[in-house]
């Protein structure tokens, strides 16, 4: 209900902005920690999703690609991106593959190997339980109303 004097849209964005701690940081960091599969950082999840869904059917990015997806997240320096990625690259892990950019000989390119898609597939499957957790005591209908509705926030923010 509408405080005395206050439109309804700004008390929705009252309510909406109320919401954002326990989102990002109870439900949206659990979530990261269920993504990192014990293995990971939080920025290395966020490069293997940024490859999986920016880095086109071969799964490639230029590295200075992923440096400035991440600066929108995460505060952090082009060294830390490179460390990040090194040790993606490097054993144990060898989930990424650091090349030569054919379109710039100072640029590098980085590929998700095999073994890179299959811990995607790893995530994904830790995700879904995750996610399903959440949904298991809400009813579909709610479910499919707040998936539409994130999709919109995520155009209305994409449109800004």
């Amino acid at each position: 209900m509408a405080k005395k004097g206050k439109p309804v849209q700004e008390d929705l964005a009252t309510a909406l902005t109320n919401l954002f701690l326990p989102v990002h940081y109870r439900i949206g960091v659990a979530f990261e920690e269920t993504l990192r599969c014990g293995l990971l950082s939080r920025k290395q999840v966020a490069i293997l999703w940024l490859m999986q869904t920016e880095g086109g059917a071969a799964r490639s990015m230029r590295r200075k690609d992923i440096e400035h997806l991440l600066a929108d997240w995460f505060e952090t320096s082009s060294s830390t991106i490179t460390r990040a990625l090194g040790a993606l690259a490097r054993s144990p892990l060898q989930f990424v593959r650091i090349g030569e950019d054919p379109d710039s000989g100072r640029e590098k390119r980085v590929t998700l190997t095999t073994k890179g898609k299959k811990f995607l597939l790893t995530m994904d499957a830790a995700g879904r339980t995750f996610a399903q957790r959440l949904l298991d005591r809400m009813p579909k209908g709610e479910i499919r109303e707040m998936v539409r509705l994130m999709n919109k926030s995520i155009e209305a923010l994409e449109q800004r």
